[in-house]
């Protein structure tokens, strides 16, 4: 499993490759993405989360096979870089999501949903006062 220092290295070459700070869309993927702004990115993420999900039903269907896991494996990877694409393009790291991340480890899901639930409803109800 890539360890946070995996995802903090990626995060800093995809930083590197903002359009602010030199970053050439014409010669980086990452660049290109980060030009052409939020459409491209996440219909990438909108992309590469559909291909998990099938890669992850062929699994259930064919059986656990080394290629068909590793096609997962492969999917989950794009998932995962074209989402540290959009943390970088909100100003956003990789420390920020394992901090969320922190933050709920030992809370049920369970609980952890029917807290954002609320707050949610608290929110909006807050925004609909006068």
């Amino acid at each position: 499993m890539p360890s946070n220092d995996t995802f903090k290295r990626l995060a800093q070459i995809i930083e590197s490759r903002k359009p602010a700070r030199g970053g050439d869309p014409d010669s980086s993927y990452v660049a290109r993405l980060l030009h052409r702004g939020p459409d491209a990115f996440l219909k990438k993420i909108g992309e590469e989360a559909t291909e998990t999900v099938m890669a992850a039903k062929d699994i259930d269907h064919g059986g656990a096979t080394p290629e068909l896991k590793g096609r997962l494996v492969g999917e989950v990877a794009d998932l995962w870089f074209h989402s540290l694409i959009a943390l970088a393009y909100y100003d956003l790291s990789p420390a920020d999501v394992m901090a969320e991340l922190e933050r709920r480890e030992g809370t049920s899901g369970i609980e952890e949903k029917a807290l954002r639930k609320a707050q949610h409803r608290a929110a909006r109800e807050s925004a609909e006062k006068p």
